[in-house]
């Protein structure tokens, strides 16, 4: 009986928000999708939304609870609703899993996969989405950063250090998969997640790890407990930030003693991953980025668009013909004929009537 009423009031709550979810799915991807037919000012005003949202700092999101998923109209893109009724977008993990950052240069066992990409093997400079609109962040560890990224004692400290207790809960930053979770050397218990974009995110000398390589993780999760494990002098979370293999400061992403997320879109160049870089990302830099992916974006669309009219085909009716008749022809069935003409299984077939069979 409680099982009927929660179906129940999730259909309801669907009901409800389904015409206002939608509108703010379109919203919240506004730094993927372009409308069709945009005039001169409604392309500026989307460009000025771009360009404010890729520079907006980012707090944490709150932890991820579990609860029913519904589908949405756009591909890997889900609505997950809690147990108190609030939902949220999410993207399907199974999707996202497939892209090829997630089996590339991908090892479980070593700390670094990339050991055949050499340092000039990296471009001059390149941008990433640290969060998209779709995406989550949480801070790792909300807190003063105790020792810093770069030289230290003479050698190179990779990350930071973030005094916790031991036993605190540690939480994944981002989405991702775990590549690595087990105990290496100086960082004692390791968690390595590799992201969407190819960032991966390290978590060092844990007292425990509550994952597993392959696991895929919410930003927000808690991934494991803070520890003193490995090479350390007292509980504290060693962070690293690496791209291919290459650590940089993590501080440049996050703001540890706020928790918040510095820059959505960041810009990264060879030059910072020499330990006394400084780093510096301007306006104009990030207004060129946007103006450049949303020439892509408009590219890729026309690309599509173009291959999608390529792959139609259509069926002119003849007498005798019958909707069985036709999709047996073609390789498809009933239904989807049915479904890409708007008709019924029952429709009566007029004579010299163009169906799209494909």
């Amino acid at each position: 009986m409680n099982r009927l009423i929660w179906m129940i009031a999730c259909a309801g709550l669907f009901a409800c928000t389904m015409t206002y979810a939608q509108e703010t799915l379109d919203e919240s991807a506004r730094e993927n999708d372009i409308a069709e037919n945009v005039k001169e000012e409604g392309d500026s005003a989307a460009h000025a939304a771009r360009l404010a949202f890729a520079r907006s700092p980012m707090l944490s999101m709150p932890i991820p609870v579990s609860g029913d998923t519904i589908d949405t109209e756009r591909a890997g893109v889900k609505i997950i609703i809690a147990p108190d009724y609030t939902w949220r977008y999410i993207k399907d993990p199974s999707v996202a899993m497939a892209s090829e950052v997630f089996t590339k240069d991908w090892d479980e066992k070593k700390v670094n996969p990339y050991e055949n990409v050499g340092f000039n093997d990296l471009p001059l400079v390149w941008s990433m989405w640290i969060v998209d609109s779709l995406g989550q962040y949480h801070c790792p560890n909300t807190t003063a950063v105790r020792s810093g990224f770069g030289i230290r004692h003479r050698r190179r400290h990779q990350g930071v250090d973030l005094p916790l207790k031991m036993g605190d809960p540690v939480y994944a930053a981002f989405d991702g998969k775990v590549r690595l979770s087990s105990y290496v050397g100086g960082y004692g218990n390791l968690i390595i997640l590799r992201h969407e974009n190819g960032l991966e995110t390290f978590y060092g000398h844990l007292s425990k790890s509550n994952v597993q390589p392959g696991d895929w993780v919410h930003a927000g999760q808690v991934i494991g407990q803070g520890g003193s494990t490995g090479r350390s002098t007292g509980p504290h979370l060693h962070f690293e930030t690496r791209y291919k293999g290459y650590a940089f400061d993590p501080c440049w992403l996050i703001d540890f003693p706020t928790g918040i997320l510095r820059h959505r879109l960041f810009v990264l160049r060879r030059r910072y991953f020499n330990p006394s870089s400084k780093y510096v990302q301007s306006e104009d830099e990030e207004e060129e980025i946007v103006l450049a992916d949303e020439a892509d974006r408009l590219r890729l669309e026309e690309e599509k668009k173009a291959a999608e009219a390529a792959a139609m085909k259509y069926h002119t009716v003849r007498q005798g013909d019958t909707l069985s008749g036709i999709a047996k022809k073609y390789g498809t069935t009933v239904g989807n004929i049915c479904r890409m003409n708007n008709i019924k299984s029952t429709t009566i077939l007029r004579v010299g009537k163009r169906l799209r069979v494909r």
